[in-house]
């Protein structure tokens, strides 16, 4: 009798078999939904950041796109200068009564191109009498210098310049450094023979 019971028992489970699979569907429902929900989400924020990514981009192409332009237009700029120091200080154009005139017209373009450069955001690097910055100068010699401080900057042998915040060119510069006094020089030049 005890296995009838057990048999009945048995089948009134099988014939009431929506309420066990009602609560498996049920919590594969839940958590088919909740996968789901966080799949959402997931894309969703995926996307967010290829939004910023883009714009971020498309701001940084629209400021810096013409970075290297700008770059290789500082050459304008440096064989302009060069070229109008190296003729006032030649010899034979200096008895030409045209070279005035000839060199108010350069310095003119050299203005013009200037001016240009500040509209589009490239500044120039103040560099004498600052204090070296890795970041925006690179030390090209070292000079005793009396009357500078240690690690001032005493000589520009070209300039730098900035394009908005971003670093364009490096300030190539001389940087003054301790005088050594005569007995450690004297000292030094025994040392290395």
């Amino acid at each position: 009798m005890a296995d009838n019971n057990k048999k009945n028992h048995d089948i009134s489970e099988e014939k009431q078999p929506g309420k066990s699979d009602e609560k498996i569907k049920k919590i594969s429902l839940d958590e088919k939904l909740k996968e789901t929900e966080d799949k959402l989400l997931r894309s969703l924020a995926e996307i967010e950041n290829q939004r910023r990514r883009f714009e971020k981009e498309v701001k940084d192409a629209f400021e810096f796109g013409s970075f290297n332009f700008a770059r290789e237009s500082l050459a304008i700029l440096d064989n302009l200068q060069r070229a109008k120091n190296a003729i006032k200080n030649d010899e034979i154009l200096k008895v030409n009564k045209d070279l005035d005139k000839f060199l108010e017209n350069i310095s003119i373009i050299e203005k013009d191109l200037i001016s240009i450069f500040e509209k589009n955001r490239i500044k120039k690097i103040e560099a004498v009498g600052k204090k070296f910055d890795p970041n925006l100068h690179q030390a090209m010699t070292e000079i005793e210098d009396e009357k500078s401080e240690v690690g001032s900057i005493v000589h520009e042998i070209q300039p730098g310049y900035m394009l908005g915040e971003r670093l364009l060119r490096p300030a190539l510069v001389g940087v003054a450094k301790k005088n050594k006094p005569k007995n450690e020089e004297k000292s030094e030049k025994k040392e290395d023979k």
